[in-house]
Formats: structure tokens, sequence, C-alpha cells
């Protein structure tokens, strides 16, 4: 990608300087840092804010009430985690960050689901763990059914899309809302019957 996107500016500057648009492409250039500034101010009050509201749900028990609401689920996507390992906890605050639209306050979350879950692995290498073992650097059924998850990644309010259209003027910028949730529900119903399927076909 980097080769890519240098390539791109590489080709626009000397198609630029042969047409007489160096004057043009320069007033861009500054114009467009001063937006990417501000919209990094924009979306760093966003994501502090929801970041915030996660860490106060998170002290008040909020996450812990909802992680076990959400056990019949996640035994049913991940069969092979134990019930109470630490992984089970990580995975829930993902999900529902995710399900908020906070995909940044869900990358920590999602990082130590796959720490966990490595540490599942090694207890299983080990025979410390029942479970099918696999080789180091192959990923897991419930490293892979995780990481599908999160990218078909189901979401009520699209938070980051919301804060991206009323950066940039949208009349309604919580009209997105209907699609995202309609999109998403279909890519992750989608993701879970692929997991489901390739899962059963890696355990035979």
């Amino acid at each position: 990608m980097n080769y890519l996107w240098a390539g791109m500016i590489i080709v626009g500057i000397i198609f630029g300087a042969f047409n007489g648009k160096m004057p043009e492409i320069t007033n861009e250039a500054l114009d467009s840092a001063k937006e990417a500034v501000t919209l990094c101010i924009t979306m760093m009050g966003v994501m502090s804010f929801w970041v915030g509201m996660m860490e106060i749900a998170e002290k008040a028990g909020i996450i812990e009430a909802a992680s076990k609401k959400m056990r019949p689920l996640l035994k049913f996507l991940f069969p092979g985690i134990p019930k109470g390992h630490a992984a089970n906890e990580h995975i829930a605050v993902n999900f529902i960050s995710n399900f908020l639209g906070l995909g940044w306050a869900a990358t920590p979350a999602g990082l130590k689901a796959m720490e966990e879950l490595e540490k599942l692995e090694e207890d299983r290498r080990s025979g410390r763990l029942p479970g099918p073992v696999r080789k180091r650097g192959v990923a897991s059924n419930e490293m892979c059914t995780f990481l599908i998850l999160n990218i078909s990644s189901l979401q009520l309010i699209p938070m980051n899309v919301i804060a991206y259209r009323s950066q940039y003027g949208s009349v309604n910028p919580t009209a997105i809302v209907g699609p995202a949730i309609v999109a998403t529900a279909v890519s992750t119903v989608a993701a879970v019957v692929y997991c489901k399927v390739v899962e059963g076909k890696r355990s035979g």
C-alpha cells in the first residue's frame, strides 16, 4: 500500500507539473493538511467520549453483566473456549464496542482477546487443556471466527461514519443508520454461516 500511495502521489505531481497545475496542487496539499488536522481533532473528541463511556460502563459492572448475557451466544460461536476463560470477556467487550460502531474502542479488547486465544492454544499444545492441537503459526478455529466476525462487525450505531458525515457537512448524518444495520446484519449472518461450515470441515 505504501508503494501504491507513493506512486499515485508522484504521478499526480508530475502530471500537474507538466500541465501547469503546480499552484493548485500546492494549495490543495495545504488545504488537505489543514482538513486532516481538523478531522483528527473531531474524531479524537468522539473517540474520547465513547471510550470514556465504555470505561464507565466497565467500572459500573455493565460490561460484565452484558458479557454474562452474551455467554450463550459466545458458547455457540466459540464452543472450544472453556467457560470462565479470560478470552470470553475480551471478546464480549469487542463485540459490544463494534455493535455501537466504536471501532477504536474495540481494537484494544480485540488484541487482548487474540492474546488470550493464543494462550489457549499454548495450553492445548502443552496438554493442560483438551482440544485439537495446531502447529505454531496456524490460526485456531476460535481465532479465525473472531477475526471474521470482527470484519463483518454488526453495528447498531455506526458512530465513526456519522462523525465523518457530520464533519463534511451532511444534511442528515444519521441517515446511514438504517442501511448500516441492514448491511452489517447480512454480513454478520454470512460470516457466522461461513465460520460454522468451515469449522465443521476442519473438525472433520
